[in-house]
């Protein structure tokens, strides 16, 4: 039996009478379960399940108004899984049936004595955790397979399975693609002995390691093509065996042409893809992801601090999938007001609510047999998590005011700079929407972890703003690029884009110096304001944290006003920016006039 842990279990009682939902709350608060909500009828339990997660309800059937049988019908049509617990001063077989047909655990006569009310709840419980734990290892299964799934259709080699009497068993896509072109015959269910006639080092390989059970170490074969072509492979083998190796399966070869690979390296590292730009390892590793996970039609959560380029990912994974030539439709859920966003995203029927003069396409719609990218993912509602979770699973949903389901064909890529794995353990992201969204997850590196990338990000906004600005402007002085190297850069490459066009606007040479520089940049971020934040260790902490240094109250004025244009008017990105409270930059535009 599973373990339970009482104080983190949440139950709610509906009843009509409140002598007896206080008696049931009383009951359940004294043997250790919280929190104990409570509902006097089925508008107000129903407004409380759209809104948070329950492990338990406990209804009485006959209520004012709607039934206890129509709250349990209605909780099943939302898909919720939590045991219903039946109550009813009027016990009669019908209502029983109709009970236990709509899936209530269980059905307590009044009046409830209270170990029967605490046993049942006990028992409902634990069924309903194992009831989780049993999805969660399942999900986890499923994330596993899909994840091998995934790589093993993605990755450049070409990798075909046998089993032990040499047949194929398995091809990915690479493996088939060039089977189709190079022996046709080679095809899942075909014997490698029979129709591998001009590469017998693969029929070779595969019996050593059949019989041997051992793997084959990685080598070169030259082979001969058809045209006089000389081509280079690089072959490997391992056996093929189940978990733990209890039994042995068959054989994996794994091959490359290596004169197109050599080819490729040859040509040097990429120093721009799509609209990214850097040559470090980490956005090497960044664009190749993208190149695999584009042609995967899947969710993707792209995660990294504030300004690291989320938004330019989501639009070369749409560039590089199959969707490219559809739209792509972007939702910054931090943007929209919280009452406005479920008819911006699901869109609204003529006459919904007040303002609502016509009929509105929402964003979903408008992604149709696109792209649809959500970014700042993580602060949306639970309602909206709730709505969210149910298009993804359904791929259907209901526009505001609509009763009929509309259907699209879109992929969701979301973004966000919150660590969304702490959301979900502090109960403040739905854990079943993080993984519907985290089926592929891409973390962008911030700038200062981008070894040699700076110099080349800031010739590129140079050249854009110099022109765009019709200025001749040929490059930075050494002094100057010294002292933006050693910046922290805590607001990545937005910040740096907009301290080079900020360099460009005050440069009156052909050269950027260390004078068009902000004051934050030259100083190194190491000066500590007497105003952010408040004072002494907080504005010192609150310096540290951000690398952001205003020496004066001009001067942050001036800075604050240069957080808010990098965040287009975000309040709330610009406050995490500047390592403050929002209600603290409130205070600070008010006292400066910036409102």
């Amino acid at each position: 039996m599973i373990d339970l842990d009482k104080s983190e279990t949440r139950i709610l009682v509906v009843d009509d009478e409140e002598s007896l939902r206080l008696t049931f709350q009383m009951f359940l608060d004294r043997e250790g379960y919280g929190p104990v909500l409570t509902a006097s009828t089925f508008e107000e339990a129903l407004g409380l399940i759209e809104q948070q997660t329950f492990d338990l309800i406990i209804s009485d059937i006959v209520m004012e108004g709607a039934s206890g049988i129509d709250l349990l019908r209605r909780v099943r049509e939302l898909g919720l899984e939590c045991p219903m617990v039946m109550v009813t001063g009027y016990p009669n077989i019908n209502t029983a049936a109709e009970a236990v047909r709509l899936g209530a655990f269980d059905y307590l006569a009044k009046p409830v004595k209270k170990a029967d009310l605490l046993r049942t709840a006990r028992m409902a419980l634990q069924q309903y955790a194992l009831w989780k734990e049993k999805e969660r290892l399942t999900g986890e299964k499923e994330r596993s397979q899909q994840y091998l799934e995934t790589i093993f259709r993605s990755v450049r080699d070409m990798i075909i399975t046998v089993d032990y009497d040499m047949r194929v068993v398995q091809m990915n896509d690479q493996a088939k693609t060039w089977a189709a072109m190079h022996m046709p015959s080679l095809a899942i269910g075909a014997s490698l002995e029979e129709v591998a006639d001009s590469f017998t080092v693969f029929v070779t390989d595969a019996r050593k390691v059949l019989e041997c059970r051992e793997a084959v170490s990685e080598h070169r074969i030259e082979v001969t093509q058809e045209n006089g072509g000389h081509v280079v492979f690089r072959l490997c083998a391992a056996p093929l065996e189940s978990q733990h190796g209890k039994d042995f399966l068959g054989a994996v070869l794994v091959f490359r042409d290596v004169s197109r690979l050599e080819d490729l390296e040859k040509r040097g590292k990429r120093t721009y893809f799509h609209r990214l730009a850097g040559v470090s390892r980490a956005m090497q590793t960044v664009y190749t992801l993208i190149e695999n996970v584009g042609q995967v039609d899947t969710s993707v959560l792209i995660t990294g601090e504030s300004g690291t380029g989320k938004e330019l990912v989501a639009e070369a994974l749409h560039a590089e999938s199959p969707r490219r030539d559809m739209p792509l439709v972007k939702f910054d859920c931090t943007s929209i007001p919280e009452n406005l966003m479920e008819s911006e995203l699901f869109g609204h029927k003529k006459g919904s609510f007040t303002g609502a003069d016509r009929n509105r396409e929402g964003r979903i719609l408008q992604a149709d047999g696109g792209t649809l990218f959500l970014d700042e993912i993580g602060d949306i509602s639970p309602l909206m998590q709730l709505r969210l979770l149910r298009f993804l699973q359904e791929r259907t949903f209901y526009p505001v005011g609509e009763d009929k389901p509309v259907t699209v064909d879109v992929r969701v890529v979301a973004a966000t700079n919150a660590d969304l794995k702490q959301k979900v353990q502090r109960g403040e992201f739905r854990e079943d929407l993080y993984y519907r969204l985290r089926v592929i997850d891409i973390t962008l590196p911030p700038l200062r972890d981008r070894q040699g990338d700076l110099p080349i990000l800031a010739e590129l906004f140079l050249a854009r703003f110099s022109k765009r600005l019709n200025k001749n402007i040929s490059g930075i002085s050494d002094q100057a690029l010294q002292l933006l190297a050693a910046y922290r850069w805590p607001g990545n490459v937005r910040e740096l884009e907009h301290v080079v066009e900020r360099a460009c606007v005050l440069c009156s040479d052909d050269t950027i110096t260390t004078t068009n520089l902000p004051e934050e940049v030259r100083s190194g971020g190491r000066t500590v304001p007497a105003t952010l934040g408040g004072g002494g260790a907080e504005a010192v902490a609150a310096a540290e944290a951000t690398g952001y240094a205003p020496v004066s109250q001009e001067s942050e004025k001036a800075h604050i006003l240069d957080i808010i244009a990098q965040t287009d008017g975000n309040k709330a990105k610009a406050a995490r920016l500047l390592g403050i409270d929002r209600s603290t930059l409130y205070r600070k535009m008010k006292a400066y006039g910036l409102e």
